[in-house]
C-alpha cells in the first residue's frame, strides 16, 4: 500500500482540514507522512491553520488512511488524489476541490465530454419522458450522462443512458458501499459494472443533509452543459444549475406548464437567461466534437396508450405514473385523492395491464 497516499487520505478526512489547508500543510511539512508526524507546536506556525485544526490533526493516524484505502479496495474501488494524472481537471478550478475521490467502475469516463441531466425526485410523467429522451439521445451521440443517483429523474437519466448502450457517471452524496436510496440497488450495480460511481465521501459513510449540495457542484463540474428537466422551488437541481453558472458552464432548462409546481424552477431559469431546451439538436450542438455510438440501442418503448374508455380516477392516477414508479402513499399525496380511491384505481389499472406492482410496493406504467 502507498503510505503517502494513505497519509494524504487520513489528512483529507480530518475535520476542519479543507483543500487549501491540506495543501498548505503538506507544503510546510514536505509530504503527507511528514504532516501526520508534525508536532502540535510546529503545526500552529503554519499560516491559516487554526488551533482547532492543529488539535484535530493530532488524532489523525496513518492507520486510519490505510483502513479507508483497504475498504475501498474491498469494494472494488480506487482512490484518486489531486496529484494523480486521472484526477479530473475540471475539479481543480472549482470552489473546494475534493481532496480525495473514491471511484467504482470505469475511470476511463473521467475527462470525456459529458452532460449533466438533473431534475426533481417528485417529478411528473412529462419530466420522466423528457429526462429519458434527453439522456438516451445524448448517450447515443457518445456523450457521457452525469447525474446524482437520486430517486426520480436522476435515476431515469442514468438508466436511459445505459439502455442506449452509452455511458453514465453517478455522483454520490454518500460513500461507496452505501446504496441510497435503497430502490436504486439494481441501478447501483449496473452503474458499477457499466458506468462510474464517484464520491468525495469515504466508503461506508451514510448520506446527510449537507452531503447533497456538496455533491451537486461535482455534477456540474464534470459536465460541459447542465440540463435541468424539472425543478420545484428549492429543488436540488437548482443548486446544481447555480453551481454550473458559478463555474462558467452552460445551463439549459426544459420549459414546462406554468400550472405545474415542478416546472416553476425551470421556467424561472429560462426567464433569467438559461437557454431553453426544445429539441435534442440544441443540446448536441455543444458536442460536435463527440463521436456517436456506432450502433446505439433502440429508443425505450413508449407506454401503452390509455384507452379512451378509462374513467376518472383511474385516468388521473395513471397519468401520475411513469417507468420510475411511485408508491400508493406517494400517489395519495400527489393526487390529493383518498387513499382507498387510489388503491382501487391501481387495482383496476393492474387488471387492465396498464400498471404493474413491483418490489417494495411501487407501481409503474407499462
Amino acid at each position: 500500500m502507498d503510505r503517502e497516499r494513505a497519509a494524504w487520505v487520513a489528512l483529507a478526512l480530518t475535520p476542519g482540514i479543507g483543500p487549501s489547508r491540506l495543501h498548505a500543510l503538506v507544503q510546510a511539512c514536505h509530504s503527507p507522512l511528514g504532516a501526520l508526524s508534525a508536532p502540535f507546536e510546529f503545526l500552529r506556525t503554519i499560516p491559516g491553520l487554526t488551533t482547532a485544526a492543529a488539535t484535530a490533526l493530532g488524532g489523525a493516524t496513518l492507520a486510519q488512511g490505510e483502513e479507508i484505502l483497504e475498504r475501498a479496495e474491498r469494494l472494488g474501488g480506487q482512490v484518486l488524489v489531486p496529484d494523480d494524472p486521472t484526477y479530473p481537471e475540471s475539479f481543480r478550478t472549482i470552489a473546494e476541490p475534493p481532496a480525495a475521490l473514491f471511484l467504482l467502475g470505469r475511470t476511463d469516463l473521467l475527462g470525456r465530454p459529458a452532460v449533466a441531466v438533473v431534475g426533481s425526485r417528485d417529478h411528473t410523467p412529462y419530466g420522466a419522458d423528457v429526462a429519458r429522451s434527453v439522456a438516451w439521445q445524448a448517450a447515443a451521440a457518445g456523450v457521457v450522462v452525469v447525474s446524482g443517483m437520486a430517486r426520480g429523474l436522476d435515476a431515469v437519466a442514468h438508466q436511459a443512458a445505459l439502455d442506449a448502450g452509452g455511458s453514465s457517471i453517478g455522483v454520490l452524496g454518500n460513500g461507496l458501499g452505501v446504496i441510497y436510496p435503497s430502490a436504486n440497488r439494481r441501478l447501483y450495480t449496473a452503474m458499477a459494472d457499466r458506468g462510474l460511481l464517484l464520491t468525495e465521501f469515504p466508503p461506508g459513510e451514510r448520506p446527510h443533509a449537507g452531503s447533497f449540495p456538496r455533491r451537486n457542484r461535482l455534477i456540474s463540474a464534470l459536465a460541459r452543459v447542465t440540463v435541468v428537466v424539472e425543478a420545484a422551488v428549492g429543488s436540488g437541481a437548482l443548486i446544481t444549475a447555480d453551481a454550473a453558472l458559478e463555474q462558467g458552464r452552460e445551463v439549459m432548462a426544459v420549459p414546462g406548464p406554468i400550472t405545474s409546481s415542478q416546472s416553476v424552477g425551470t421556467n424561472r431559469l429560462i426567464r433569467d437567461g438559461a437557454a431553453p431546451l426544445l429539441e435534442p439538436e440544441e443540446l448536441l450542438a455543444h458536442y460536435r466534437d463527440v463521436q456517436p455510438l456506432s450502433s446505439p440501442a433502440a429508443p425505450p418503448p413508449a407506454f401503452a396508450p390509455l384507452p379512451d374508455s378509462l374513467a376518472d380516477p383511474e385516468y388521473a392516477i395513471a397519468m401520475l405514473l411513469d417507468a420510475d414508479g411511485a408508491s400508493a402513499d406517494e400517489l395519495h399525496l400527489r393526487s390529493g385523492r383518498p387513499a382507498g380511491q387510489v388503491m382501487a384505481a391501481l387495482s383496476a389499472l393492474e387488471v387492465l395491464g396498464l400498471v404493474e406492482r413491483r418490489a417494495g410496493g411501487r407501481y409503474r406504467r407499462v
